[in-house]
């Protein structure tokens, strides 16, 4: 058993009473060092963001500055995250998370961190009609106090197609060739061209799409109140262009259609979209943008990376 693991009734017992259990942690270790971090990973915790019941997996710990002191005490780390618990999940109940750790930990941590993930489950209209259906966005929000600065940052993933510009020139390409070949004379009727347009044997290539999806990481002033997530994830997919659907009827998905079509793109230019939408309003505390193509064409994925570091950092 980890000595990290068991309580204390009192940290300075020296020889427990025999109404009192051991603290191994407060023993010293036989190989002196500070340690960088030592905590829990993977707690369930019930969370609700934006109003929605989450069900999040969290990761808690501190620095271990004292090298000659055997662990920290978990047990405080835990009971400080509860308070997270079943209530919308503001900015200043993680500095309190932080700051409970670190008063837990006085003369052992000088650093704490708390980081939450899960899927954030959201309501999307569909494009045209009435339809409705939920959507899950992963998140990882990750929260940081050393030397007395607190630093915050989220990240989410939102889903979205993309249809390959080169594809869609070498499509147009063969129905131009297609239309040659069935349209020989010189004149040409327009309503025989338009009944020719709705015939699989005139559109004879289809450009390819694929499912896709974007990374994007924002740095957050950590003296806000609330977490930007539906806000961000509303940035994400008006930039792209081509969200993925949840319920949807006939003039929906022609709309998404559409939408594909006015939106190709590689995915240097869907990272490129992104930088653009995130430049303003997130570039003061930076961001990371990665987005993932996987490939309907290759056996491999592509992908494009783009990161902003504020001004002092760099």
């Amino acid at each position: 058993m980890s000595a990290t693991c068991v309580s204390s009734v009192s940290p300075d017992s020296g020889n427990p009473g025999p109404d009192q259990l051991p603290d191994i942690a407060a023993s010293a270790s036989a190989h002196a060092a500070p340690l960088d971090w030592v905590g829990m990973e993977d707690i369930t915790l019930p969370l609700y963001l934006a109003g929605q019941p989450v069900l999040a997996r969290a990761h808690a710990g501190v620095s271990l500055d004292d090298p000659g002191a055997r662990g920290i005490h978990m047990s405080r780390l835990y009971g400080a995250l509860r308070a997270l618990e079943s209530r919308e999940l503001e900015v200043a109940m993680l500095r309190g998370v932080l700051e409970a750790f670190l008063d837990s930990h006085a003369g052992l941590s000088s650093m704490a961190e708390v980081t939450l993930a899960g899927e954030l489950p959201l309501e999307r209209p569909a494009l045209v009609s009435e339809a409705a259906g939920w959507k899950r966005y992963p998140f990882r929000i990750g929260a940081r106090s050393e030397a007395g600065r607190m630093s915050l940052e989220l990240a989410i993933q939102v889903g979205y197609s993309s249809t390959c510009p080169c594809s869609a020139a070498l499509a147009r390409q063969a129905i131009q060739e297609q239309f040659d070949r069935d349209f020989s004379q010189s004149a040409v009727d327009a309503a025989a061209v338009r009944e020719w347009l709705g015939r699989a044997e005139g559109i004879v290539a289809t450009p390819h799409s694929q499912r896709s999806e974007a990374t994007v990481t924002i740095g957050l002033d950590p003296l806000i109140e609330k977490l930007p997530l539906p806000d961000l994830v509303d940035r994400v997919e008006d930039a792209l262009g081509t969200a993925l659907q949840t319920a949807v009827k006939r003039v929906d998905e022609k709309a998404f259609a559409l939408a594909n079509g006015r939106n190709l793109m590689f995915c240097e230019d869907a990272v490129r979209r992104l930088d653009d939408a995130l430049r303003i309003g997130y570039a003061a505390y930076g961001y990371r943008v990665e987005v993932r193509h996987r490939e309907s064409l290759h056996a491999h994925d592509a992908v494009a990376r783009v990161e902003h570091v504020p001004q002092g950092q760099r």
